[in-house]
């Protein structure tokens, strides 16, 4: 990552942390269950997936807070020291290759809405979702949602 992409850019509300990646994600979820909702106290989580090795720090550094999660399996949010702000997490499935970035910490977020909305059945009554929006009552088979080029990139991860 020698270049910086436009909008690939992101941190903290107190700028003390700071990052960039190199696109493109592997996929950008909307997720809209009652533990997303909880945890970020709004009506669902945007989060674009991202090879780790693809994400860079650039300044500061964060902690690594251990949290449950929905699956039982815990996850690992990458937060501020300073503003406690969440940028990014990583889950037991992808342990620490995939970073889940929080698309609201981008410098531009706009640049990634979501490419499929999952878990629907809980989602806030008044959220209204886009017709020609992809969507899931839970989740989706990846081989059947993500493009061939993230499907190659996952299974490279797993190499």
């Amino acid at each position: 990552m020698n270049e910086p992409v436009p909008g690939c850019e992101g941190g903290c509300t107190c700028r003390a942390v700071r990052y960039r990646f190199s696109p493109p994600p592997l996929i950008v979820h909307c997720c809209h269950c009652r533990w997303c909702q909880r945890e970020s106290g709004t009506a669902f989580a945007l989060n674009l997936l991202i090879e780790s090795e693809r994400l860079q720090l650039l300044n500061g550094r964060v902690d690594l807070v251990e949290t449950p999660s929905a699956s039982g399996k815990g996850q690992r949010i990458a937060r501020c020291p300073e503003c406690r702000v969440a940028l990014w997490s990583h889950y037991a499935g992808f342990n620490e290759l995939v970073s889940f970035v929080r698309v609201g910490t981008l410098d531009e977020p706009d640049r990634f809405p979501p490419d499929v909305h999952i878990y629907t059945e809980s989602k806030q009554p008044w959220v209204v979702l886009p017709h020609e929006a992809r969507k899931f009552t839970q989740f989706y088979k990846s081989r059947e949602v993500w493009s061939a080029d993230s499907l190659e990139r996952r299974e490279a991860l797993r190499r």
